[in-house]
């Protein structure tokens, strides 16, 4: 569903030392550092806020875990290292009669979530976000007009969620006063004209232009995106990797 997903954090090597302390835990792919990226797994990235690009507040991300074992690895893991418990490890049937999860929070105060259940993804990553927006209908019209283009679609809604699903994953939009703030998403497409109809149709419905549709080869040759911006101000990508 997602091709990836970026953070902005106030300080970058206090954001790399919780990542890599808890995510090598769930038998992550080593992660790749460049300017001014810092990515784990493919879909999972940071980066330094500045002046012009705020940090990313209240977010929840839920990474996969091979086994309920590593996810009591997963917090373990952040506990030891003196950062702050979320949730202990345990089963949240509430989610689903298989769920087994254990939280902490990152330097930003981000909730960070390894899962195990009966769909879990690929080890390391990302099982589901979870975003609280101010108006939950404004985020589902939204999302409902991008899903033709990112590869997933519309599932339930609940009094106070709605739930978006791809082949592997699931983003909810939670009602709350405090919403997340500075979220990237992008999802994959798979050619270039599917990334410039989604922009042709986002911005024609009267949502915010963030960028055209094009090549962009600071991140990789052959990258091809737009972005649109969501009701509560969230960088949304649809893009196409042409290699």
């Amino acid at each position: 569903m997602l091709d990836h997903i970026t953070i902005r954090v106030t300080d970058r090597a206090a954001s790399e030392l919780f990542y890599d302390t808890v995510l090598r835990t769930l038998s992550s792919r080593p992660n790749v550092r460049h300017d001014p990226y810092t990515i784990w797994n493919g879909d999972f990235s940071l980066v330094q806020a500045d002046d012009e690009t705020a940090v990313t507040r209240r977010l929840h991300i839920g990474f996969s875990a091979p086994s309920r074992e590593q996810v009591d690895a997963f917090w373990q893991a952040g506990v030891d290292a003196g950062f702050r418990d979320d949730g202990r490890p345990g089963p949240r049937p509430q989610y689903g009669p298989t769920y087994y999860g254990g939280f902490l929070l990152d330097p930003d105060g981000n909730s960070a979530e390894a899962v195990h259940h009966d769909t879990t993804n690929l080890p390391g990553r990302i099982d589901h976000l979870w975003i609280r927006v101010a108006d939950v209908a404004a985020a589902r019209a939204f999302y409902e007009a991008v899903a033709p283009f990112g590869g997933f679609r519309f599932n339930r809604e609940l009094p106070d969620r709605v739930q978006f699903v791809g082949a592997t994953g699931s983003v909810s939009f939670v009602a709350g006063e405090a919403r997340a703030e500075n979220v990237h998403l992008a999802f994959e497409a798979p050619d270039d004209g599917t990334v410039d109809a989604f922009h042709r149709a986002l911005t024609g419905a009267g949502y915010r232009d963030n960028g055209p549709p094009g090549p962009r080869p600071q991140y990789h040759a052959g990258y091809y995106g737009a972005f649109v911006l969501d009701p509560d101000g969230n960088n949304v990508e649809v893009v196409h990797h042409n290699q």
